[in-house]
């Protein structure tokens, strides 16, 4: 017997014995005409390389569909549950039909589903494998624990990739485009000011960065943000300094002036008991004597 993968396992944990049959050749296999079919309105997968599917196209051409689509009827039509991209590219092929299994799936987990398969085939970029364990989470009601064991992926890997959803927009774009990569991203999120995490990335692109590089890089310039953020020392006033100057004189000892924290204070230094009883006296008038 084959032996299941950690994912295979994770998502039969998930989805219960039914997702485990999936692929197990006991579902009859059915041709389905393609203008029957539409799209899994929740496919995690936003982009589909164009090139890509002319390939899987041409050897759909030459060699057919290997494995059937998996669909579920929706009315009059049938609606993919896993395998858009052999479908896509049946279509590109001009093929009328394609095979298909058909199953009673419900509404959640149809993206459940569709997100385990293209995270099987790796077909997902970093932004939309963080959008889709996003929404397992919110929608699915899983923890990052729960998330590690469905992909087969440490929480860490897990953690990380949800980081990148704190990018902006356009940095997503990047990533997702694989203009950078999400190392880099994670590099970038180290710069808190976003027109400096912006000029980075461009330099990035530019220079052609490693990681870390990048790292390095995004260690100097939050640098140059800390100090710039820290706040700065109020100069000792004048008075300040007349005052301690004359009291030190008083007093004979050393005396400062000086802003704590807000509140203003005056340090008199002594040298030992005897000492603090002088100043009393001389501070006080009053003859203090040791016990």
């Amino acid at each position: 017997m084959a032996k299941k993968s950690g994912l295979g396992r994770g998502l039969e944990s998930l989805l219960g014995e039914t997702a485990g049959e999936i692929t197990n050749g006991r579902d009859d296999v059915l041709e389905v005409a393609l203008g029957e079919i539409v799209a899994n309105r929740n496919q995690p997968r936003r982009n589909f390389d164009e090139e890509a599917l002319a390939e899987l196209a041409e050897s759909i051409e030459k060699n057919g569909v290997l494995q059937p689509i998996l669909v579920r009827r929706v009315g009059a039509k049938y609606e993919i549950v896993a395998g858009e991209r052999r479908y896509r590219a049946a279509s590109m092929a001009g093929l009328e039909k394609i095979p298909a299994v058909v199953r009673e799936v419900s509404d959640e987990d149809m993206f459940k589903l569709a997100l385990i398969e293209n995270l099987q085939r790796s077909d997902l970029n970093p932004i939309e494998t963080a959008v889709a364990y996003r929404r397992l989470m919110d929608e699915g009601g899983l923890t990052q624990d729960d998330l590690s064991k469905v992909v087969a992926k440490s929480r860490s890997n897990i953690a990380n990739t949800l980081r990148l959803l704190d990018l902006s927009e356009d940095l997503q774009e990047l990533v997702a485009g694989g203009k950078i990569s999400s190392g880099h991203a994670r590099a970038l999120m180290r710069v808190k000011d976003e027109a400096e995490r912006r000029k980075l990335a461009e330099r990035v692109m530019k220079e052609e960065l490693s990681v870390r590089q990048t790292e390095n890089l995004a260690s100097l310039v939050s640098g140059r943000e800390g100090a710039a953020e820290a706040p700065k020392r109020q100069p000792v006033p004048q008075t300040y300094r007349r005052v301690a100057k004359e009291l030190g004189t008083a007093l004979g000892t050393e005396v400062k002036v000086r802003q704590v924290r807000g509140k203003n204070k005056i340090e008199i230094q002594f040298a030992d008991e005897s000492d603090l009883l002088r100043l009393v006296q001389l501070l006080s008038g009053n003859d203090v004597t040791e016990d």
